[in-house]
């Protein structure tokens, strides 16, 4: 596979929206029909778009956080199943520049700006927390490493190349192994079937004494070990997808109403667009949109800051503002995807258009975690100085769950 290498934020950008056309262009019908989408995942590795996190050493763009957030949103604006597909892939190429070694940083590199994708492996199903994981990976006693494990809601897995999988070793150290999705005891099912992002596939994933080498294990135990911002970049990630969606959503809406030619039953005016009662929404819609957009530029922006100086008080901090943005950007996105009717009219609903996708789409992607907590960590924040905590990945007796970051 070959790829694009993007140079510059600036050309990172003019591609993204280029792909947000390409993208929009088919949502509709991938969502009324739903299957793998390949043709438009490879079509964005060619792009380049994949590969512009990578540090300029390893001949990379190495975009900032708040690029790529106007990136991400980009992406999700034309089709937000495609682009949650892509998520883990930024996520985890962060784990290899932050806590890969000098070898595993240019045999990833290298493959990601050739065009290839990673997945993610992580979630399981059963005990008593999420933060638990039963997978494992242990010597085989000739210098490699046996994988065994199951694992659900494999967003972008099915149609990756690599998938980061989380596991603990023999010293019961969390560790990411990067497995090829083609290995030999690798099954990845097209078992996703929700009623919204439905060409996300977020299947399962399952390990069956899989083949790895030293190369393709992370010590991902030392992010916990430090101070970091790798999980509110990860919930910004997921912020910019509620965003696009609030994008493509209030576009359709427009669209709409621009194209009516008689207003809502007992409005004294000649057009829809005249109508007092339509122009307050749309005008309330349309502020609270931008103003959801620039929560998530300033969070962008707040990850840049504490990355060039990382402190408790500095990663907490852009820990809050990604906290106001992703709650923000939900409940944006949920009044925008359900407004487009009653702005709009009984047209709308009219299942060639398919907007109702758009609200199937935020609110099966909004569950991905409890937003209330999203408020709560700002309030406490604003109210006690309270620095969010991180997320820990195995639970004792001794330490208890933090409230996510």
């Amino acid at each position: 596979m070959t790829a694009h290498i993007i140079a510059s934020a600036a050309e990172a950008l003019a591609i993204a929206e280029d792909l947000r056309r390409y993208l929009e262009a088919g949502a509709a019908g991938r969502d009324r029909n739903p299957a793998p989408p390949l043709a438009e995942l490879d079509h964005l590795s060619a792009s380049g778009i994949l590969g512009i996190t990578v540090p300029r050493a390893y001949g990379g763009a190495e975009v900032s956080y708040e690029t790529l957030s106007r990136v991400f949103q980009l992406l999700a604006a034309g089709d937000p199943a495609v682009t949650q597909m892509t998520q883990s892939h930024y996520l985890f190429l962060d784990a290899v520049r932050q806590d890969g070694s000098p070898e595993q940083q240019a045999f990833f590199f290298g493959k990601v700006l050739k065009g290839a994708r990673l997945g993610n492996a992580q979630a399981e199903k059963g005990g008593g927390s999420a933060l638990n994981l039963g997978t494992r990976l242990l010597p085989d006693g000739a210098g490699g490493y046996r994988l065994n494990g199951t694992k659900f809601y494999c967003t972008g897995a099915l149609l990756a190349h690599w998938l980061p999988v989380a596991a603990f070793d023999e010293q019961e150290r969390f560790v990411l192994v990067f497995v090829p999705r083609d290995a030999l005891g690798v099954t990845v099912s097209d078992d996703w079937d929700a009623m919204g992002q439905r060409v996300a596939y977020s299947g399962t994933a399952i390990f069956e004494d899989v083949a790895v080498a030293p190369l393709q294990v992370i010590p991902h135990w030392r992010l916990f070990e430090r101070i970091g911002v790798f999980h509110p970049y990860g919930q910004q990630l997921h912020t910019a997808i509620g965003v696009g969606i609030a994008q493509n959503a209030l576009a359709d809406a427009v669209a709409t109403v621009r194209g009516r030619s008689r207003p809502r039953l007992g409005a004294p005016v000649a057009k829809a667009t005249e109508d007092p009662h339509v122009i307050l929404r749309f005008g309330q819609l349309a502020t609270q949109f931008h103003a959801a957009e620039l929560l998530l530029r300033r969070a962008g922006q707040a990850l840049d800051d504490a990355s060039a100086n990382l402190t408790a008080e500095s990663a907490g901090a852009a820990a809050v503002a990604v906290a106001e943005a992703k709650a923000y950007a939900e409940d944006v996105a949920l009044a925008i995807a359900s407004d487009i009717f009653s702005l709009s009219g009984t047209s709308s609903t009219e299942r060639a258009l398919n907007f109702d996708r758009h609200w199937r789409n935020i609110r099966t992607h909004s569950v991905h975690d409890a937003n209330h907590w999203r408020y709560h960590v700002a309030g406490d924040y604003l109210l006690n100085g309270t620095l969010p905590g991180k997320p820990v990945r195995k639970l004792r007796p001794a330490e208890p769950a933090t409230l996510p970051a």
